[in-house]
């Protein structure tokens, strides 16, 4: 779940519209699963007094960006003018069409999954997969999350971001989500010392433990954003050693083929010996 955005610097800036985020911390109070969530669920969820969420609710209804269910009394779900605003955004990425082929390409040659992530708040967000194997038990789709401590997604963006922009995040995270916070940290730390040798992250297990996670940003922000391709590959394909030497330089390809599709020219800028 998206965590309130007042956990960033920019909710003390005084154009910072606290009611705009309180409307759209509603909206991210919805997780994969939920049939439909009621005032009180959204106040829990959200920290947002309950007087203040019927107020809000009230107001995306009529936007189309909630509706009532039918079945459950001041039970709300999901509207779908949020495809409407979704899909622009989607649409716009040239970086998602330019990858999916060799995504799908990589996918079927782990017999796995291979992902586009961004981080968003406190998590990473799919916004491009490609899955060959229907068998696996994480099924990442667009619009879903992943946490940023224990994946090789997230840990693969904390290496790659700014300093203070991690920073920054990694407060955010211990003191918003401490139990997290401390179940991660050390992997993090790993992850970060590892990674100028490697090129990329991994997990071995350790955010499911059903696969392995392989990660590798591209090395250059677009559009202010960092992108991180990901690859998840079930236990039954092979021991994590076996897997470690197999599947970073295939997935390292692929995220330089399509730096060079993107026209971005590195030469020796920091990364550039990544695999």
């Amino acid at each position: 779940m998206n965590q309130w955005k007042t956990t960033f610097p920019e909710a003390a800036d005084k154009q910072f519209a606290s009611t705009v985020a309180q409307g759209i911390d509603v909206l991210a109070a919805f997780r994969p699963g939920d049939n439909s969530l009621r005032n009180r669920d959204i106040s829990e969820r959200t920290g947002i007094p309950r007087p203040t969420v019927t107020r809000l609710a009230a107001t995306l209804v009529q936007l189309g960006y909630l509706r009532r269910n039918p079945s459950k009394q001041a039970g709300y779900l999901l509207g779908f003018g949020l495809l409407t605003l979704g899909y622009p955004l989607l649409a716009s990425m040239q970086l998602r069409q330019m990858a999916r082929p060799l995504m799908t390409q990589l996918a079927s040659e782990i017999n796995g999954a291979v992902s586009l992530v961004i981080r968003d708040g406190l998590d990473m967000l799919y916004v491009e997969t490609a899955r060959a194997n229907e068998g696996l038990l994480t099924h990442p789709d667009i619009g879903s999350t992943l946490p940023m401590l224990t994946t090789a997604a997230g840990r693969a963006w904390l290496c790659s971001a700014p300093a203070n922009e991690r920073q920054d995040v990694m407060n955010s995270l211990r003191v918003k989500l401490p139990r997290q916070y401390e179940q991660g940290v050390q992997g993090v730390e790993r992850a970060m010392k590892d990674f100028s040798r490697l090129g990329y992250c991994y997990n071995n297990t350790e955010w499911r433990a059903d696969s392995y996670g392989f990660a590798i940003p591209l090395r250059r922000a677009l559009h202010s954003r960092l992108f991180v391709f990901n690859c998840g590959v079930p236990l039954e394909a092979g021991s994590f050693e076996e897997l470690n030497s197999i599947v970073p330089p295939k997935l390292a390809s692929l995220v330089r083929g399509v730096e060079a599709m993107l026209g971005l020219d590195y030469g020796t800028h920091p990364g550039a010996a990544h695999p």
